[in-house]
C-alpha cells in the first residue's frame, strides 16, 4: 500500500499518515498501518490479515481504508477515504491499482456521529496552605461515539496534563469505563503548585476513547489556565 501527493495537515507543510483498514460491515475489527513521519508520498509495504470470513462472505464485505495525520496531542486530522466493493475486485488474482482519495465526511467512518462531542463536568480547588491545586474529574454525558460499535465500542477515560511555562510537568489519568457514553468517575487528583507559579501554569484535559488494537482516539480537549480554551467542540463545565 502506498499514497502519493498527500495534502499537509501540519503547520511544517508536512504530514504524518497513516491508515485505518475495515472490512464493513464488520465493525469490530479495525486494522492499521505505521505513521510515516513527514511524508506526503508514504510506502507502506504492509500486510494485512482478515481471518474467518468464507469466500461467499469476503465478496459480499466492502474494503474501507481511511488515510489520516498522526497527531500526537490532539485528534488525528482526517486526509481521505475510499471504499471498495469486494464483489468488484477477481480476488483469485493479486492485484494493483490506484484509487482516488475522497474527503472523509467528518474525519471518521461514522457520519451519523458528527456534531457535538459531548460535555465534561469537573472542578477545580487551589490549596494555597499546601500549595496545590484539586482536579476533580466529576462525569461526562453525550460523548460522541468514537468507535464504529457506537456505544458498545466506546471506552472513555480522562488524561490531566499539568504544564508549566508550556513545558509538561506531570501526567494524571482516571480509570477506562467500559462501553459507556455518560461515564462517572468521581475521581480527584492533587498537582503540587507554589503559588508563585500559579499564574504560569496550565491544565491540560483530554477525553479519550481507550483502543485495545490501536491508538486511543481522542474525544475532546480543553486547556485551563491563563489562557483557557475547547478543542474539538464544546466539553467542559466548572
Amino acid at each position: 500500500m502506498k499514497a502519493q501527493e498527500l495534502p499537509a495537515k501540519d503547520f511544517s507543510g508536512t504530514s504524518d499518515p497513516f491508515v485505518k483498514i475495515y472490512l464493513l460491515p464488520d465493525k469490530k475489527n479495525k486494522l492499521e498501518t505505521k505513521v510515516k513521519r513527514k511524508n506526503l508520498n508514504p510506502h507502506w509495504n504492509e500486510t494485512f490479515l482478515f481471518e474467518g470470513f468464507p469466500y461467499e462472505k469476503v465478496v459480499q464485505r466492502v474494503l474501507y481504508l481511511q488515510v489520516l495525520d498522526y497527531d500526537r496531542f490532539s485528534r488525528n486530522d482526517p486526509i481521505g477515504e475510499v471504499s471498495i466493493p469486494l464483489n468488484k475486485l477477481d480476488l483469485t488474482q493479486m492485484q494493483t491499482f490506484w484509487k482516488e482519495l475522497k474527503p472523509c465526511s467528518d474525519g471518521s467512518v461514522r457520519p451519523l456521529l458528527c456534531g457535538s462531542r459531548g460535555e465534561l463536568l469537573l472542578s477545580l480547588c487551589y490549596n494555597p496552605s499546601g500549595n496545590s491545586i484539586i482536579v476533580n474529574i466529576i462525569k461526562a454525558r453525550n460523548l460522541k461515539a468514537m468507535d464504529i460499535g457506537g456505544t458498545s465500542g466506546t471506552d472513555p477515560y480522562v488524561k490531566v496534563w499539568l504544564m508549566y511555562k508550556d513545558k509538561r510537568v506531570e501526567k494524571k489519568k482516571t480509570v477506562v469505563m467500559k462501553r459507556c457514553l455518560n461515564p462517572v468517575f468521581n475521581e480527584s487528583f492533587i498537582f503540587d503548585i507554589p503559588t508563585e507559579k500559579l499564574r504560569e501554569t496550565t491544565i491540560i484535559i483530554t477525553v479519550m476513547d481507550k483502543d485495545r488494537l490501536s491508538r486511543n482516539d481522542v474525544i475532546g480537549k480543553g486547556i485551563l489556565g491563563a489562557v483557557s480554551s475547547t478543542e474539538s467542540g464544546q466539553l467542559f463545565h466548572y
